[in-house]
């Protein structure tokens, strides 16, 4: 298996420390919004690279974190005047029930550690740090990181070719791109703002300490694969590469796997220009969460992806196509090997998921055997994840329910998802009169 590792710049052959074991890092959600699609498309690209190593055998230590303690959730709280807790587990909520909806499952997960669960260990690091110099402690009480005291700072991202602002402090989780500062490890806070005891008095982790603590204690000092957005290499992948190798003396991370960004329309997305689209924004319009994957599958995880309406409406399309030429194929029988070889090949091509995903179809307009085409395509979409196993329920579903009745569910999932029970049950009465059945997950 080859992947692109951004440290290197080069695509390498995949060699993990301890094969068959991987272990794998994926940067969380900071839980103080819903996720928007940029978001997701990281989340989902994420499940398919743990989904391809273990299609290759390896056995995967998957671990992501969630942020629960950060400027915005605490900037959030107060705007909602509530406490950070109950912004960090309404938005978690949201967040576990996104990626479920993507077909993204937790329980693949070794663990998603809570930030607010590993404060003792950040401090425990901090002191190390700066026992060893490569942080000091400021009059109020914050912690740094003192960039020109780490050599080979800068070399995930090149900010080394900038000029390295060294002796000059940044306190906010995230900055300016040419911010090349001092970062924050630990953040005085005032008495009566949110917290934790420590010896350099009251204050709260920085951002990128949160990860280096959670990774390492979780999975080791040196990590097979740390993934995340294009977006986080620098200042936050950068800064974790600095922190935790000082710490250990060892190599932090051996492959850096990153996404790119989404446009929308081909531009950036942004509440100011009101492209910005949750997964409820998409139900809303009738769309279901498995064609945002299916439409992130098309593009390469390393190319940025150009979304539109039209193009997720196509992707709906198509899955639906996918499910009815499956759901005609009967019973399974033996898998092709040759054709599941082509489709590992894909895989291993730097995670070359379109050309895997037009493997599919391309074996289903083969003349295979209708049992053998099925059984290769349900192989397929154990790296593909889009529960093309369930086809023919999705069929029937599409068949026997009439559109008011499917209008009135969408209707009812927003009011639930709104927290407006009691005119979701109204709705719910409505469509038991009607002649169906309800039936709640969760």
């Amino acid at each position: 298996m080859k992947i692109f590792n951004s440290l290197t710049k080069t695509i390498e052959d995949f060699k993990p420390i301890n094969p068959p074991r991987v272990t794998m890092y994926t940067c969380g959600p900071t839980v103080y919004d819903y996720m928007h699609i940029g978001n997701l498309r990281t989340f989902v690209f994420s499940d398919l690279l743990r989904r391809a190593l273990e299609f290759n055998g390896f056995n995967v230590e998957a671990v992501q974190n969630i942020t629960d303690i950060d400027d915005k959730i605490i900037k959030r709280a107060k705007e909602r005047g509530t406490t950070i807790e109950k912004i960090a587990d309404e938005y978690t909520e949201f967040f576990l029930e996104d990626v479920e909806k993507l077909n993204i499952d937790p329980k693949a997960l070794k663990e998603q550690p809570r930030a607010t669960e590993y404060v003792g260990k950040m401090i425990s690091y901090i002191k190390d740090l700066v026992e060893k110099g490569y942080a000091y402690v400021e009059n109020d009480g914050s912690v740094y990181f003192d960039i020109s005291k780490f050599e080979n700072y800068g070399k995930l991202s090149n900010v080394s070719q900038r000029e390295l602002k060294t002796g000059t402090r940044v306190l906010s989780d995230e900055y300016e791109k040419d911010n090349v500062q001092d970062f924050a490890l630990w953040k005085s806070v005032e008495e009566d703002e949110v917290g934790f005891d420590s010896p350099w008095g009251k204050g709260r982790p920085g951002w990128h300490i949160e990860c280096s603590v959670m990774s390492q204690s979780i999975l080791g000092k040196t990590i097979d694969i740390h993934a995340g957005g294009i977006d986080l290499m620098f200042p936050h992948h950068e800064n974790e590469i600095a922190q935790s190798e000082a710490e250990t003396g060892e190599t932090f991370v051996r492959y850096w796997v990153h996404g790119a960004h989404i446009l929308v329309d081909g531009k950036k997305m942004s509440k100011s220009l009101g492209n910005f689209y949750t997964l409820k924004d998409l139900e809303e319009k009738g769309i279901e969460p498995l064609a945002l994957r299916y439409l992130y599958l098309q593009t390469h995880y390393r190319q940025e992806m150009n979304f539109t309406w039209e193009s997720l409406e196509a992707a709906q399309s198509a899955l639906g196509r996918l499910r009815k030429e499956i759901a005609g194929l009967g019973d399974k029988a033996k898998v092709s090997e040759v054709r599941l070889d082509s489709f590992k090949k894909a895989i291993d091509d730097d995670l070359n998921i379109a050309q895997a995903l037009s493997l599919v179809w391309e074996t289903l307009k083969s003349d295979l055997p209708s049992g053998e085409k099925l059984a290769t395509i349900l192989e397929m979409d154990k790296v593909l994840g889009l529960s093309l196993d369930e086809s023919e329920k999705f069929v029937k579903t599409e068949k026997i329910l009439p559109d008011e009745v499917k209008k009135l569910l969408e209707e009812r999932e927003k009011l639930r998802k709104e927290r407006k029970y009691e005119e979701a049950d109204k709705i719910r009465e409505k469509i038991i009169e009607m002649g169906y059945r309800v039936e709640d997950k969760t």
